[in-house]
This record gives structure tokens, C-alpha cells and sequence, in this order.
């Protein structure tokens, strides 16, 4: 192999981008293009975003309900865990702005691409978008009333799923968030490798169908997940036929779903981004070429 060979390692072939090439679009282009976005555009993007994802988590829970006195546990998880998936399809395939795929923005702040106060106004912006989009979904498909869908059945799920998610604890949830980001930004790595629609929606379809069968916690999903259950609580008919009691029911509110669920799971998400995409893939494939830069910097001032 010879020296320019390993200087200019090759980002592309037919039909498909290579790690080393996704990694240098990342730091060099896509991340810093989403960093100068003007405040509306990342805004509206990123409302875009949420609503996408609480379309996959909608349908999740529509072909889950009664799944589980049909079919095993697992297989009923799986289920549900493939129709999620349509969530990031869109999500990428429209290039809305999804806090958890931008976590890898920190690609461009360690290549100093991008500054740290650009990267906090993306994420800020982009975190309250996504979940203006997911309130927004949650709120439409409470007034069409599907949630009384199969004898209350769909909203018994929802609202058990709220209940399950706001009563872990935080150590579990950041864990699972550590993991459910892990799975994310490596399909969204992975969907940047094909150059083809259909190359993408494969790449995305396999670890989000892993982290949401595993039952990882993803924040932008619970943004609907939690909300619809805070919705579900005050509806009479589907309370009931949960079954939950009072103290059970008291457990579904807004400090449950801010502090007890999306703070520990959205900590989880970037440290997972961060530590086992970010850094390992920099080491891997950017390392290098600043020793290199670094080294031809000091024998140019010689």
C-alpha cells in the first residue's frame, strides 16, 4: 500500500460511500451545512421531525394492540418494532431535523467545523421542535379518537406504555437511552452509505427494528409515547378499562415525563451518540489524518 494510498483512502464506489467517507461528509459538510441553518428552517424541520416519529410510535402501538394474546411476547415486540421504523424512514428520506441523528454534529466540533455555541442553538432548537411536532400528533390523534380503537384496547396499551416508561428508574433509563442512540445514529451512518432510496430504507429498517424490539428508550419517541399517555389518563373510558388504580394513574404527569423519563433518556442518547459512534468512528477514521496534519505543520515551519 503505498503512502498516498493511506493519506487519501477511498470514500466511494459504486453505488455506496464508504465509513471513511460518511465520517468526512459528516464532519466536513453535512454537520456544519445543519449547523448554519437559519433559526425557522431548522425550526420547522425539526417540528417535521417530531411528527414523523410519533407516527412510527402511533402505528407501533396500533398493530402491538392484542398482539400479546396472539402471539408470543417477543414476536409481538418484533412487530411493533418493524412498523417503528417507518418513523426514521421519513425522517431521513425528507431530511427533517431529529435531535437524537444531530448528536453527531459533534463529528464537526471536534474537527472545528463547527463551534460549540452552534451546536448548542442546533440542539436546542432542534429538541424544541421535535417536541412541538410530537405534542402536536399526540394531541391530533387524541381528538380523532383512535385511541378507543378495539374496545379501548389501543388506548389501554398507550397509556400502559406511558405508566411503564415515566416509572422507570433513572439509571435505567439513561442505560437504555446509552443503548437506543447507539442502534439511531448507526442507521442513519448506515443509510448514508447508500447512495439508493432502497439501500437506505434497508439500512435504517434493521437497528431500529433492534433497539425498539430490545426495548431501548429513544427521547423524541416517548415525547408522543408520554404525552399520549398524559392525554389517555384524562379519558374516562380508556382509564377504566385499564384497570390501573388511582396511585398507578397519579405516576402518568408532566414532571414524570420531564424528569423522571426524557432528561435520564435524552443524557443517555447524546452519551450513547457521543461515546460509541462519535468518538470510536474519529478514532478510526479522522485520528490519523490530524497526526498527519499535524506532523506536515511542523516540518513546513522547520
Amino acid at each position: 500500500m503505498t503512502t498516498e494510498t493511506q493519506e487519501k483512502p477511498q470514500t466511494e464506489t459504486q453505488g455506496f460511500v464508504t465509513p471513511n467517507g460518511v465520517v468526512h461528509q459528516f464532519s466536513d459538510s453535512v454537520m456544519p451545512t445543519k449547523a448554519n441553518y437559519k433559526k425557522t428552517k431548522t425550526f420547522a424541520l425539526a417540528i417535521a421531525a417530531g411528527a414523523l416519529i410519533a407516527f412510527g410510535a402511533q402505528v407501533s402501538l396500533t398493530v402491538m394492540t392484542g398482539a400479546a394474546e396472539n402471539l408470543s411476547w417477543g414476536l409481538a415486540k418484533l412487530i411493533g418494532a418493524v412498523t417503528f421504523s417507518t418513523g426514521l424512514m421519513m425522517v431521513v428520506l425528507t431530511g427533517a431535523e431529529l435531535f437524537t441523528g444531530n448528536t453527531m454534529m459533534t463529528f464537526s466540533v471536534i474537527e472545528k467545523k463547527t463551534s460549540l455555541s452552534k451546536l448548542i442553538r442546533n440542539w436546542s432548537i432542534v429538541y424544541a421542535g421535535n417536541f412541538v411536532g410530537s405534542v402536536l400528533l399526540a394531541a391530533l390523534i387524541y381528538y380523532s379518537g383512535c385511541s378507543h380503537n378495539a374496545h379501548e384496547a389501543l388506548g389501554v396499551l398507550g397509556l400502559q406504555t406511558a405508566y411503564t416508561k415515566m416509572n422507570l428508574s433513572f439509571v435505567e433509563a439513561f442505560t437504555r437511552g446509552i443503548l437506543c442512540n447507539w442502534l439511531v445514529c448507526l442507521a442513519i451512518w448506515m443509510a448514508s452509505c447508500a447512495k439508493d432510496v432502497v439501500g437506505k430504507i434497508f439500512a435504517i429498517f434493521f437497528p431500529i427494528t433492534t433497539f425498539v424490539a430490545s426495548g431501548y428508550e429513544h427521547s423524541i419517541a416517548n415525547m408522543y409515547f408520554l404525552t399520549n399517555g398524559i392525554f389517555l389518563k384524562n379519558t374516562a373510558a380508556v382509564a377504566a378499562a385499564s384497570g390501573m388504580t388511582a396511585d398507578q394513574l397519579a405516576t402518568i404527569n408532566l414532571k414524570s415525563m420531564l424528569i423522571g423519563n426524557l432528561l435520564p433518556v435524552t443524557l443517555g442518547n447524546i452519551v450513547g451518540a457521543i461515546v460509541f459512534v462519535v468518538l470510536l468512528f474519529w478514532v478510526a477514521y479522522l485520528r490519523d489524518e490530524h497526526i498527519r496534519e499535524k506532523e506536515e505543520q511542523a516540518q513546513n515551519n522547520q
